[in-house]
């Protein structure tokens, strides 16, 4: 089981296989947790965020979709789609302001239908203009928004990772999204347009 590719062990939580959910588990809990601590800015929420995406694996496993991606990326979209639908719902509950989250209405926290691959970037775009924009980035731009991103590494953490300058990394991050914005834009237009 651990030397299974992700893409396997999703087809077998498919299969209610609890082992292959706990393996994906191992592989992919800190990431989520840094994500989260990064997106809410708060350990106890991204604690839960982690169980929330791996419930929602659990439960959505079917809606992965190999055709539009890796396993990999999938699990990291379902973990960034969930923290920014928690966060917009922590914060309408005053929970930065006060910086005490509202409890009373935790019931609310699982209202939401949770995440859909079709509203990631590769499910939006498709993955052959995904990476046709990635190609448009330099090498740094791209492992500066990787490592940020997927890995949720802060910019102090890249810039001693890659033996650059915090403003370095800042300047890689920026620009590679500015490219990223204007390619998947004019991408979406031309698939406008054509239609």
């Amino acid at each position: 089981m651990l030397e299974c590719d992700d893409e396997t062990l999703i087809a077998r939580v498919q299969v209610c296989d609890r082992e292959a959910l706990a393996q994906i588990f191992r592989r992919y809990a800190h990431s989520i947790r840094n994500i989260g601590k990064r997106i809410l800015r708060d350990t106890g929420e991204a604690d839960d965020l982690v169980q929330e995406v791996f419930l929602y694996i659990h439960r959505k496993c079917s809606l992965f979709d190999s055709s539009k991606g890796s396993a990999r990326s999938w699990i990291v979209q379902v973990a960034y789609t969930q923290a920014f639908l928690r966060r917009r719902l922590l914060k309408s509950k005053g929970f930065y302001v006060s910086a005490i989250a509202d409890r009373t209405s935790e019931t609310d926290l699982q209202s939401y239908s949770g995440a859909e691959y079709d509203q990631s970037v590769e499910g939006l775009f498709g993955r052959n203009s995904w990476h046709k924009a990635l190609e448009t980035l330099s090498e740094e731009q791209r492992e500066t928004l990787r490592l940020h991103f997927f890995e949720g590494y802060t910019f102090a953490e890249i810039a001693e990772r890659l033996k650059q300058t915090h403003a370095n990394v800042r300047h890689h991050h920026y620009r590679g999204l500015e490219k990223l914005r204007k390619q998947l834009g004019e991408d979406e237009l031309n698939k406008r347009s054509s239609t």
